[in-house]
């Protein structure tokens, strides 16, 4: 009896001291001093200090002074920028979509049934299904510190989230019968209604075309709104209340304007459509994708709807042989994607940057400097890697700039962002310093102008 009393003695000494440096270690408190900082919502500060204290920006500027208490790095020679934000990604998300008819369904009614139920899933949430997982947080050793998670559906896909890439460290809990922590690391959310056009469908029920996909789009928020009619009646007393349908009901923050609603469209002709939809139903519109967005630019800003453009450029197919020729419409598109978000821009549209579908995160920003070196200014493309994405996600107040209060999301180089060679030095994700993935090859961007 008593060898395994002094063994759980100490176990017990063990898990003491461990929960001692937990908890000495717990304020997390950085100041990255004499570094020039690039807030992105004020002016370069040419050599300044950021202080960083249990997850928040506490203090920034040229005369704030390293706390006591806190782990100094030098920052003569570095640059300090928010944290970049990839608004379209999935990773880390626990959701998985079956588009295959299942070899059950055996009448027209029950394929239409089952296609229903795959294509319009609005109260589907990302929020609710996001995990912390090791691929999520390599994206940080690329400079990208949140994402925006979209649910991976078919059309009407489900709400988005704005999260970090990494969840906070663990902070000892007292009195909790369990520690929650599903969701810890979403910043805002819902952030929009995510509606995929023409979208993949498979199946041989209705729709089955670009048409029908549409058609059936609009019809379900004209059953939305007789869903929205009849409530109110109930209300009054003046009919029985409308079916239990949570699809439905879903859709009533979009069409209340509530909630925005991203379409997921590249051609003109689609955006066009995506925008005369949302004129119809009075909704709030982004586009993401957006590869046509410069050719209607005009009624991008007469709609006030905001681009989350994507930055997977199109390239050459690797199956086509060297000799072979690609018609005009290709090798113009090709050519145009770079371009378009400085035609947005001297627009006036606001926009920020997505990586899907690319399979390098290291990419988003080589990219972005491609645009650079195409016309968009440096500061434009900041903003739109940074404080733009914040903004049409709704959380300028949270992230997106270098400001005292906000979640200490923070990218530290030894150059400027969009320079050729630019080394990533450290990555701050609310306020928790990442260890870079040594693995994952650093960016240079051969980017004209900077910071």
């Amino acid at each position: 009896m008593r060898p395994s009393f002094r063994l759980s003695a100490g176990v017990l000494a063990i898990a003491a001291a461990l929960a001692v440096g937990a908890s000495a270690d717990a304020p997390h408190v950085y100041a990255i001093k004499g570094a020039k900082i690039v807030p992105v919502s004020g002016a370069p500060i040419v050599s300044g200090t950021v202080v960083v204290r249990n997850g928040l920006i506490e203090a920034v500027g040229p005369a704030v002074e390293a706390p006591a208490d806190g782990q100094v790095i030098e920052g003569n020679g570095l640059t300090v920028y928010p944290g970049l934000i990839d608004m379209a990604n999935s990773t880390g998300l626990e959701l998985q979509v079956n588009r295959q008819q299942p070899a059950t369904v055996r009448t027209t009614e029950e394929a239409e049934r089952w296609k229903r139920d795959l294509i319009l899933t609005p109260s589907v949430a990302a929020a609710d299904h996001i995990r912390d997982t090791p691929e999520l947080a390599r994206l940080a050793s690329s400079g990208i510190t949140s994402v925006l998670s979209i649910p991976p559906g078919v059309i009407v896909k489900g709400r988005s989230a704005l999260v970090n890439v990494t969840a906070p460290v663990d902070e000892p809990a007292i009195g909790h019968v369990g520690d929650y922590r599903r969701g810890i690391q979403v910043v805002r959310a819902p952030v929009a209604l995510h509606i995929e056009l023409p979208g993949g469908v498979g199946g041989d029920a209705y729709p089955n075309s670009l048409l029908g996909v549409l058609s059936f789009v609009r019809q379900s928020f004209l059953d939305a709104q007789h869903q929205q009619t009849v409530a109110q009646r109930a209300t009054k007393g003046t009919a029985i209340g409308p079916p239990n349908d949570p699809a439905l009901d879903a859709l009533q923050p979009a069409l209340e304007g509530r909630l925005p609603v991203a379409f997921e469209v590249n051609t003109s002709r689609e955006i066009l459509r995506a925008l005369e939809l949302a004129r119809e139903f009075k909704l709030d519109p982004m586009i993401s994708g957006g590869r046509e967005a410069d050719q209607v630019a005009a009624e991008l800003k007469t709609r006030n709807a905001r681009v989350i453009y994507n930055l997977n450029y199109p390239t050459r197919s690797r199956t086509l042989a060297p000799d072979a020729d690609e018609s005009i419409n290709v090798l113009r598109a090709r050519a145009n994607a770079p371009r378009v978000p400085a035609a947005l821009d001297k627009a006036g549209v606001m926009f920020a940057f997505s990586a899907a579908g690319l399979r390098e995160p290291r990419d988003f920003v080589r990219n972005a400097a491609q645009a650079v070196r195409e016309g968009l200014g440096a500061e434009a493309a900041l903003r739109a890697l940074t404080l733009n994405a914040a903004k049409i996600a709704g959380a300028e107040n949270r992230v997106g700039s270098i400001d005292k209060g906000k979640i200490a999301n923070l990218l530290v180089t030894d150059g400027e962002l969009f320079a050729e060679g630019t080394q990533i030095k450290h990555v701050l994700v609310a306020g928790r310093m990442i260890v870079l993935d040594a693995a994952a090859p650093q960016r240079g961007g051969r980017g004209r102008g900077g910071f």
